[in-house]
Parts: structure tokens; C-alpha cells; sequence
């Protein structure tokens, strides 16, 4: 608990611990230990703490705001190395104004194109891929030294930074991370979205929390967290808006085609 509350990452040792035991592994280990201990009730009224403070962190209420067809639908998903666009408009019941993947299964973008001839595909061939209901342009790509993923496109006149961070334990978050802020330029008309394998508790977002919301916090019911296989546990997915944007209304869909749930955000100029 004290490497979660105070030390955090503070350095790459706590950091990994930060990361290994979120707080809601933390309040199943009180739990559990209460179970061997005669005199369990300081126990429970520590899981009862721990709880609230946890629910106080991660759980949201939000009323969303009608939603225009100029508004723009954005999903991120990590496909678990298995899935593609077909299954991703599944899961999300319908197609987006843009989607992005990373970590997706095999597939042919020429079939896609040809069954959607009226919508735009970019596939990476580092594993992230691009949907879009109008035309996208590919400003920069690129790939860290230990292999985190990067695109920055244009659709819909809206800049979009995607990333997918390495999720190696052998590697530094902060090196990850910094490569991570050291590529987003922009602050207006912005939306960042990735699989950034931090929390959203995480020092290294504090850059990122000065000029963008994070969609979920600003308009999303239930529990932040997207890992893992629906168990509540990281928030390690994200959507983040800059502050010139309206975020109206996020979701996070459960599935169990992905240890990740799929993050969807509405967005107005």
C-alpha cells in the first residue's frame, strides 16, 4: 500500500509493484488475509476504505448530451491479436466515423475496401490499422527503439495521435511514455487514443492531463478500467480530447473477444 500511495514510480522497482498490484488486486489480498486472522474486523474496515477510495477514483455518473450526426464517433480496440474491423463494428454494433486497432489479427485490406468501397482503410505493418467514413490522410509513423507504436493522421479536420506502448516489463514506462510526449505537437483540435499500458493514475500522463480530458473521466458511466478479460483491474486504454473539443458522451463496451473492453467516445467541434 505504501508503494501505491506514496512511492508509486518513483523508481523502475516500484513501479513494477505500482503496476502489478492495482488497488483492487490490493483490496482482494486484505480480503483474503482477513480470512487467517482471528481479530479480522480492522481488516474489513480497511477493505471498506480501500474500496471507497477505489470507487471514488474509477467509478463515474454522467448524464450524456444528444448526440448530432456532425458529431464524430470514435473507437479504439485492442483486438488481442485476433480480431479485425468486421468484428470490431460488432462488438461496437455499428460502424464509427473512425476506428482504430491495434494488435489485430490477419487480414486483407483490399477485401475490406472492396466490401465498404465508400470508406477509407490504413493498415500499419506494425499492427495498428485505421478506419475512417471519410478520406484520412498519414502525416507520421513511426516506432520507438522498444518497439511502441506510433500514427499521427488527419480526418474529419481533426488531428489524431495513436499509440501502443510496449508492453515489455523488461522496459521502463518512463522511457515509453516519454516517447509518448516528446511526439504529441498539437494541443488543439486533438485526440489522442492508444493502449498506453499505464494507468490513468500514472505520473507520466500528467503532461498529457494539462492539455486534453480523458473521455471516460469527462463522460463515462461505470468503472474506468478496460483489463483485464472485464475484471475491473488497470485502466490501461485511453481516449484523451483537447480541451477545445466537446466530449459528449464515452462508453466502454465489454467483450470477451479481447482482454481489452473496446473504449468509444462521441466528439464535437
Amino acid at each position: 500500500m505504501i508503494i501505491h500511495f506514496v512511492t508509486k514510480e518513483s523508481s523502475y522497482q516500484a513501479s513494477l509493484y505500482f503496476y502489478t498490484f492495482p488497488l483492487p488486486i490490493i483490496i482482494l489480498i486484505v480480503l483474503i488475509l482477513s480470512i487467517f486472522i482471528k481479530k479480522r474486523k480492522y481488516h474489513l474496515i480497511l477493505v471498506g476504505i480501500l474500496l471507497i477510495v477505489w470507487l471514488g477514483r474509477s467509478f463515474r455518473i454522467h448524464i450524456a448530451e444528444d448526440i448530432k450526426e456532425t458529431d464524430l464517433e470514435v473507437v479504439f480496440w485492442n483486438a488481442s491479436h485476433d480480431r479485425d474491423f468486421e468484428e470490431a463494428f460488432n462488438v461496437n454494433e455499428g460502424i464509427p466515423d473512425v476506428l482504430v486497432l491495434v494488435e489485430h489479427g490477419e487480414f486483407i485490406v483490399k477485401e475490406f475496401q472492396q466490401k465498404y468501397p465508400d470508406y477509407n482503410f490504413y493498415r500499419s505493418i506494425r499492427g495498428v490499422s485505421i478506419f475512417s467514413r471519410t478520406p484520412l490522410k498519414i502525416i507520421n509513423e513511426t516506432i520507438s527503439k522498444y518497439k511502441s507504436n506510433f500514427i499521427n493522421f488527419e480526418t474529419q479536420g481533426i488531428n489524431f495521435y495513436v499509440f501502443d506502448v510496449s508492453a515489455s516489463m523488461d522496459v521502463p514506462r518512463e522511457w515509453e511514455l516519454g516517447f509518448v510526449n516528446a511526439l504529441i505537437q498539437e494541443t488543439n483540435n486533438t485526440v489522442i487514443l492508444g493502449d498506453f499500458n499505464v494507468p490513468y493514475e500514472s505520473k507520466y500522463f500528467d503532461a498529457i492531463k494539462t492539455n486534453f480530458n480523458h473521455a471516460f473521466s469527462e463522460k463515462g458511466n461505470g468503472l474506468r478500467e478496460t483489463w483485464f478479460w472485464n475484471i475491473p483491474l488497470l485502466s490501461l486504454d485511453h481516449i484523451w480530447v483537447s480541451k477545445d473539443l466537446k466530449v459528449l458522451k464515452t462508453e466502454k463496451i465489454a467483450t470477451f473477444k479481447s482482454d481489452h473492453s473496446m473504449v468509444k467516445t462521441y466528439v464535437r467541434k
